[in-house]
């Protein structure tokens, strides 16, 4: 997928132009129909979609004090929006200069350099430009002057309700993984890059890969059985999510920690892909590194049943 960084690159698409715009944290089902709805209008005319979104999230620069966790940090969303056959995204940043543009503004520099434009999709109740003044009827009047088509795609809803970023977050803060996947249309998971740690994990006996993760929405602290995927392939392990309260963590941040079974190779500064299937226990401080290390190894045991029990599962379905 080909990722633009200026409104200007637009020039460079094969006309006509399709556009979904949205921030899209999170790529859920509401998110899914507004860009699948792009890429459908743009195959049957022979065009095509630029998926635009930004960076960082506008709540981040309007009012920092109130911004979510994020699902999906850009990299992350990019890689989930590639996935649903988009071969083009635009990436804009957000900024108080950005944020200040009128709607009108905003919509004419799409127009002059989409070559041409033929469509803008976004979900029925977006806003944007100075003020969030621009809504649909804005879309509607210009595409009316300009010779485009504007499309507000209705909320989706599961179990009788709409589902959004903020539902979503919710599911995960309270480790509700299967309510979260019925809204995001796939399994919740977390990518992270992986980092150097203090190596604390293998004088246990059960070397970890500390991840640096792209999202911030974490599930409960706590032991976790997971399938991590990277190049190209899965491998099981197990995850701790938090503060390491047997050992010294300096920095007191919440650590994500990957133990991944049967597996040695050195893959520091690899992305890492995690999904949860299966909550173990919660994070807790032992008397030692002896009791730690035997509750680790029992983990693992109960990790390994979990998954296999899943892997079973998914191939009897």
């Amino acid at each position: 997928m080909r990722v633009l960084n200026s409104i200007v690159e637009l020039a460079e698409v094969p006309g006509p132009v399709f556009l979904a715009i949205g921030v899209f944290d999170g790529v859920h089902l509401g998110h899914r129909a507004v860009i699948e709805r792009a890429l459908l209008d743009s195959r049957a005319a022979n065009g095509t979609a630029v998926i635009i979104t930004f960076d960082p999230h506008p709540a981040r620069v309007l009012r920092p004090e109130r911004a979510p966790r994020l699902l999906t940090a850009t990299k992350h969303k990019l890689q989930l929006i590639e996935a649903l056959g988009s071969t083009h995204a635009l990436v804009i940043k957000f900024t108080w200069e950005f944020a200040d543009m009128e709607a009108e503004k905003f919509v004419l520099e799409l127009h002059a350099c989409c070559k041409p434009l033929r469509e803008i999709c976004v979900g029925h109740e977006w806003s944007f430009g100075k003020n969030r003044a621009g809504n649909l009827a804005t879309l509607k009047r210009m595409g009316d002057e300009l010779g485009f088509d504007e499309v507000g795609v209705p909320a989706v809803k599961v179990d009788g309700e709409i589902v959004s970023s903020t539902r979503i977050r919710a599911a995960i803060e309270r480790g509700d993984f299967a309510a979260a996947a019925r809204c995001l249309g796939r399994e919740y998971s977390v990518l992270g890059t992986v980092v150097h740690g203090d190596g604390v994990g293998r004088t246990l006996g059960f070397p970890t890969a500390n991840l640096s993760a792209h999202n911030e929405q974490f599930p409960p602290d706590g032991v976790y059985a997971v399938e991590a995927w990277f190049h190209g392939r899965n491998r099981l392990g197990v995850v701790n999510i938090g503060v390491r309260p047997t050992i010294t963590n300096a920095s007191g941040e919440r650590l994500l920690e990957l133990h991944l079974f049967d597996y040695s190779e050195d893959i520091y500064g690899e992305d890492v892909e995690v999904f949860f299937h299966g909550f173990l226990r919660a994070e807790k401080k032992f008397e030692s590194q002896e009791a730690l290390r035997t509750q680790i190894a029992a983990d693992a045991m109960r990790a390994r049943q979990i998954l296999a029990r899943d892997a079973s599962s998914s191939m009897g379905s």
